[in-house]
């Protein structure tokens, strides 16, 4: 399947392998879809939309064992505070439903901050746009297309 994500890889050359499997719309977390396509948990990064009180609209993306801890996110922001976005302004801003968010190809750029774990492996899994689809790719390739800026912004759970 040719999702925008996956088109603008494409265009840039960038080396990645797509991986599908089975949705649960009632488990979406990243520990199934971690074990739907065979990777450690600590590998299948998720995307999470928030909102700061000055960056405004911002995505910020950590592994999927790990929790947003949102006083460091506002650190690398230079917000004063941020907050997730309601689910239900997810769709209307980032064209993508939950459990589909990606920062790759959106239909517009927000400021992507990606915890700095993300140097630790030499791949990773992103969703690919749509659930039921991940792209997984070198963090380094990742963090280069999203225009990503590097921070602790997770805290382990």
């Amino acid at each position: 399947m040719k999702t925008n994500a996956v088109r603008l890889l494409d265009t840039l050359g960038i080396s990645y392998e797509l991986r599908a499997y089975e949705v649960d719309p009632e488990d979406l977390r990243a520990g199934t879809v971690a074990e739907k396509i065979g990777l450690p948990v600590e590998q299948v990064w998720k995307t999470l939309v928030c909102r700061g009180d000055r960056a405004g609209v911002l995505m910020a993306v950590l592994a999927g064992n790990d929790e947003l801890d949102l006083k460091a996110l506002a650190r690398a922001t230079g917000d004063r505070k941020v907050d997730t976005v309601p689910l239900k302004e997810v769709q209307p801003l980032t064209g993508y439903v939950r459990g589909g968010v990606t920062a790759i190809g959106g239909k517009k750029e927000f400021l992507v901050i990606v915890d700095e774990t993300i140097e630790l492996h030499d791949v990773v899994s992103v969703s690919a746009g749509v659930r039921g689809l991940q792209i997984l790719l070198a963090p380094a390739d990742y963090v280069r297309v999203v225009k990503g800026k590097l921070a602790s912004i997770a805290r382990g759970m």
